[in-house]
């Protein structure tokens, strides 16, 4: 599997958002969001922010390329440009600055494109 695509080489499409809601999620409930359940849509937390990206299913949910990052924060598998399970997690602040930076850069990406749904709360 290849690296996530720098995100600033995606294209933004001008997508209709809804506004920003802070619906409280520890991590075991953002687990449910993986994708596995086809009933349910799929998040993804960046820096604690969950986002819907349900309307790509394909590239989150099971068997897609991101799905690692699928019902969890993964922010520093983002930071690290990682598609490693063990990277997946929501550890970031001993990264050096340009990790922060292109952290912050997938942030917008999401920021730009999806829905925000929530964030994560401590268990």
């Amino acid at each position: 599997m290849s690296a996530p695509v720098h995100p600033n080489s995606i294209p933004a499409n001008d997508v209709k958002l809804a506004p920003p809601k802070a619906d409280p999620f520890t991590p075991a409930a953002l687990k449910q969001y993986d994708g596995t359940d086809a009933s349910k849509p799929v998040y993804v937390a960046v820096k604690g922010t969950v986002f819907d990206v349900s309307n790509k299913r394909d590239a989150y949910g099971p068997g897609g390329n991101y799905h690692v990052y699928a019902g969890k924060d993964g922010s520093r598998g983002l930071a690290l440009s990682s598609l490693e399970p063990a990277d997946a997690v929501s550890r970031y602040s001993d990264l050096d600055q340009d990790k922060l930076k292109k952290l912050d850069e997938w942030y917008q990406f999401f920021e730009k494109r999806y829905n925000i749904v929530g964030k994560v709360q401590d268990a």
